[in-house]
């Protein structure tokens, strides 16, 4: 899982609990781009950032799609957007 993959990996990362504070469920509505949103509700997570940057695809589905791809193709790095230490991409 994605998570799995930033621990083994050693890359920082902040999970925002939106299910008990409305200051990340607001963030997280206010962040995630227009056509990307469901047609109706609110974006429901899991969703990727860096930063205020929205990394994933339209929907939630889509980000872990676009996050494994890169994993398959060995561009996690790239995809969120750091520097890959020597050896990766």
């Amino acid at each position: 899982d994605v998570l799995g993959f930033l621990e083994a990996n050693k890359i920082e990362f902040e999970e925002k609990d939106i299910a008990a504070n409305e200051e990340n469920r607001k963030w997280m509505r206010e962040n995630v781009p227009e056509d990307s949103r469901p047609a109706s509700g609110n974006p429901l997570p899991p969703r990727l950032f860096n930063d205020s940057r929205y990394l994933g695809g339209r929907g939630m589905l889509q980000d872990y799609e676009a996050f494994f791809e890169a994993r398959e193709n060995n561009a996690v790095y790239a995809f969120l957007g750091l520097t890959a230490p020597p050896g990766s991409k």
